[in-house]
């Protein structure tokens, strides 16, 4: 059973943290896009909390590696393979957790 991408923000100071759940793919992927969009030019500091991602695929890194430069981003032990072989730990810091 799939789990449904939830995304929370949260604006403080010169931040914004994006807290992602659930699953992130190619049905879900605009709406993950479009809240990174909405984000990004609001703070100068963007993070992305992907620990509570359960499944990510092609899609998500495609909305991820154009904006890796301008992200922080904090993800569980599970997702390490797939953003090592998809390129995001070569472009950002990746905080594994």
């Amino acid at each position: 059973m799939t789990s449904p991408l939830e995304i929370t923000v949260d604006d403080r100071d010169r931040a914004t943290t994006l807290t992602i759940t659930g699953e992130i793919d190619m049905t879900n992927a605009e709406k993950f896009r479009g809240a990174l969009d909405s984000a990004r030019p609001r703070q100068r500091e963007v993070t992305i909390d992907l620990t509570g991602v359960e499944y990510l695929d092609s899609s998500a890194l495609a909305v991820l590696l154009p904006r890796a430069h301008e992200l922080r981003v904090i993800a569980s032990a599970k997702l390490r393979r797939v953003l090592t072989i998809g390129g995001l730990t070569a472009l950002t810091t990746v905080e594994f957790v």
